[in-house]
């Protein structure tokens, strides 16, 4: 072997299996072996291949580009990241032929130094798994519902037990189509039946529909059928692992295998839950109890090897028993994940994939059997996965698409496979077989479901869910917090509503939280202390601010607490899931502008705003953004105004005002801003004019309303009243009136620095405003047609 080819200083080959892809060589070593190159200036002798570091460097480099150079072009195709990983193995390993570029692979890639490259990206892979285990949240396994476990299980177990038993009653058939590979075939029922909690939750999130409720069930039936196939395989690896051994040892290495998980869930969880005792509420955890945790992990998985396991299952038993979620859980994902996650993890599955060599299929017969096993046993999956949900009335289109998501593989199968491979004995065939079948099955399930299944859709508004239509006189408003001081600004608004014996108000509170160090959103109902999971304080001093609130206007106003954890990304699910379950008329949002005493922006938070133009997008009902600028009311009598210049949104608002005028202490002006060529022939006026008519009418005597018209010439008046009455009042209401232009505004559509405020609430929101009002934009509920599909 030429020297440019190899890390050693001589390769001589001994003998090699060819059914099992083994080869066995003599090599000689230098000790000490040369780390580091001499540099491209050193003596001629040097030769750059045989310093492992500077090779390790090179080869990372070339993973790296070789895999975004894929990726560029395939996710233009929404194909799934991981099909870039194995791709680049396939191109840079022996599968793919280079012809004359043969000799630089290689050179780039001798003999010896793939040992290296697998135990640096093993190390970073064992820490992607512990950081899988920690987190998931064990209790979903008694949270989770019955269909959930009947679609895990069944999934899981009825493949195996179908494909087992016609192996034993048809032997002699599968024996003339596979051969000697047989026993492989029992490994390929029990891998593909499985599926990975993992890869379903990366899945989920990329099509995001983490929070929908279809990925919620995929979510638990994923979580079901990963453990069972778990504990079954740690089980099998114990048993079955080492041939040449006597049963009882076998026996041994399963009591050992089972004690192993006992000890840590008994001991390990107890500890972790000690960890997050001694962390004062809202500090990090103490490093050395990080750096302990990590010892650990390491040592116990080096110990699992003693009773037939593989070094991973010791890692993701331990990460089991860290308690998910903040603060020890939450820590260990943010300080590990980066280097891990995405760097170590990601070089481990190229350099798994580099192992295949599809160019020793020499049994043609023994693919297509493979082949047709993995799509009989899916086809089986597939079958029971719609059929229990058809049994518990889901739609044909969701339960279709439930079952790609469940049949979707990734990163941890084809890791799993490899695994089997170098402990088991398996054909190399079969292992390349089912890898290949990895890239199909991902792709399939990524593409499949973002053609069929879109959440939004049951958002639409074929319902009228608003002020305008309500037909009793209780309102019901979902009222979002990110930060303790939104609770102020809320009960500003609630208090706007004039809440009354004859005018309640069902506030639904909710709290929305960033997902960290968990891989399954949770929501928890204080009120009726349902928690999907942690039992960790969630919301303690906002559930106390709003029973207070309750108290105060006990028998007109209902408090419910709510928390919702989940990536921002997906925060509108729960809003809009919240909105739509409780039949709530309007939601309010928090403006993502926070303005210091002085008047000076403080702070602007970018997800907030990306939220709020989200659920205006696909609402189910009216939306409000509040823009607060100013103290909370310190009064019983509040001075508020409307600025209503017509259409849908300005109705809307007006509704609401009318509801703040019903208490006799507060004062309402309304202020309408006409055209001066104004056609009272249009329909949409007419609309308006009798909205106002119950101002003009009925209330007009009422000493607590005062309805004021103002014919506008063009929008520079506009902006000159907007400044007149901004620091006239405690409260403004006005409607958005998006995309709506008319002759008070023309000009200033195209100034707005908020679109989500529309051309009135930006004006009342800008920095050269000098106002300390409160601001409430309001946006009647959207029409089905206005949906995002």
């Amino acid at each position: 072997m030429d020297a440019n080819h190899t890390l050693f200083s001589s390769v001589t080959l001994l003998h090699e299996v060819p059914l099992l892809g083994y080869q066995v060589y003599n090599v000689c070593v230098n000790h000490p072996m040369k780390i580091v190159s001499d540099g491209m200036w050193s003596h001629a002798s040097s030769i750059p291949s045989q310093s492992s570091y500077t090779i390790l460097q090179l080869q990372i480099v070339i993973i790296f580009i070789v895999t975004q150079s894929f990726h560029f072009i395939l996710k233009q195709l929404g194909i799934p990241y991981f099909v870039s990983q194995v791709m680049a193995g396939l191109l840079l390993g022996p599968s793919i032929p280079a012809g004359p570029w043969e000799k630089y692979k290689k050179m780039l890639f001798p003999f010896g130094s793939a040992d290296i490259l697998n135990t640096v990206s093993s190390l970073g892979y064992s820490f992607y798994l512990f950081l899988n285990s920690v987190q998931m949240d064990l209790r979903l396994i008694t949270k989770t519902g019955r269909k959930a476990w009947v679609i895990g299980l069944c999934s899981y177990f009825i493949p195996i037990i179908l494909g087992c038993g016609s192996m034993n009653l048809f032997r002699p058939m599968w024996k003339s189509i596979v051969g000697d590979e047989i026993s492989g075939i029992t490994v390929v029922f029990i891998t593909q039946s499985s599926c990975s909690f993992a890869v379903i939750s990366s899945l989920l999130n990329d099509l995001k529909i983490l929070n929908s409720e279809l990925g919620r069930l995929a979510l638990s039936a994923s979580f079901v059928n990963d453990v069972s196939g778990a504990i079954w395989a740690g089980v099998g690896a114990a048993f079955f692992g080492r041939e040449e051994v006597n049963m009882g040892i076998r026996m041994r290495h399963v009591g050992a295998f089972l004690a192993f998980i006992t000890f840590i869930l008994l001991i390990g969880r107890p500890a972790m839950r000690w960890i997050v005792k001694k962390t004062p509420e809202g500090r990090s955890v103490n490093k050395a109890y990080i750096y302990g945790i990590i010892v650990v992990f390491l040592g116990l998985g080096y110990f699992a090897r003693y009773f037939g396991e593989s070094f991973l299952v010791g890692v993701i038993i331990f990460g089991l028993a860290v308690p998910e979620g903040p603060p020890l859980g939450s820590q260990l994902v943010t300080q590990l994940e980066l280097f891990s996650k995405c760097f170590l993890s990601s070089m481990f599955l190229t350099s798994c994939t580099m192992k295949m060599d599809l160019t020793k299929w020499n049994s043609l017969s023994l693919v297509i059997a493979i082949s047709c096993v993995i799509v009989v046993v899916h086809l089986i999956r597939w079958v029971l996965c719609m059929g229990i949900c058809r049994y518990c009335k889901i739609p044909f289109k969701d339960g279709f698409c439930l079952a790609l998501i469940l049949s979707c593989k990734g990163i941890v199968d084809i890791c799993s496979y490899l695994l089997i491979y170098e402990t088991m004995t398996q054909s190399r065939i079969i292992v390349d077989v089912m890898i290949i079948s990895v890239l199909v099955l991902g792709t399939i399930s990524t593409l499949g479901v973002r053609a069929l299944y879109d959440p939004s859709r049951k958002y639409a508004g074929y319902q009228n869910r608003n002020i305008m239509n309500l037909k009793h006189s209780e309102l019901r408003i979902v009222a979002c917090i990110h930060k303790p001081w939104h609770s102020t600004h809320i009960k500003n608004v609630l208090e706007f509503c004039s809440p009354a014996p004859d005018n309640p108000l069902v506030a639904e509170i909710l709290h929305l939280m960033e997902l960290v160090g968990r891989s399954n959103p949770i929501f928890i109902e204080h009120k009726l202390q349902q928690s999907a999971s942690s039992s960790y304080n969630y919301s303690g001093e906002l559930i106390v601010a709003f029973d207070l609130f309750e108290r105060d206007y006990v028998g007109c106003v209902t408090a419910n607490t709510y928390t919702a954890i989940s990536p921002v990304i997906f925060m509108h699910e729960d809003v809009c899931n919240l909105a739509l379950d409780t039949s709530a008329a309007l939601i309010v949002l928090p403006f993502h502008v926070k303005w210091g005493g002085d008047g000076s922006v403080e702070s602007e938070d970018s997800n907030i705003r990306a939220l709020n133009e989200k659920i205006l997008a696909r609402a189910p009902c009216s939306i409000g953004i509040l823009v607060n600028r100013g103290p909370s009311f310190n009064s019983t009598s509040i001075r508020a105004a409307m600025v209503f210049l017509g259409g849908p949104d300005d109705r809307e608002a007006l509704c609401l005002a009318r509801r703040f005028a019903k208490d006799a202490d507060n004062r309402l002006f309304v202020f309408r801003l006409l055209a001066h060529d104004k056609d009272s022939s249009n329909w949409d006026h007419m609309i308006d004019d009798e909205a106002l008519r119950e101002i003009n009418g009925a209330h007009v005597n009422l000493e607590n309303i005062r309805y004021e018209e103002i014919t506008i010439g063009d929008a520079s008046q506009t902006m000159f009243l907007i400044k007149d009455i901004a620091n006239k009042f405690d409260f403004i209401v006005v409607g958005r009136r998006y995309g709506v232009r008319s002759p008070q505004t023309f000009g200033l559509e195209d100034w707005t620095e908020y679109s989500e405020l529309g051309v009135i609430g930006d004006l009342l929101a800008s920095h050269d405003t000098d106002t300390t009002a409160s601001v409430l934009v309001v946006q009647q509920q959207p029409s089905h047609e206005d949906h995002i599909y």
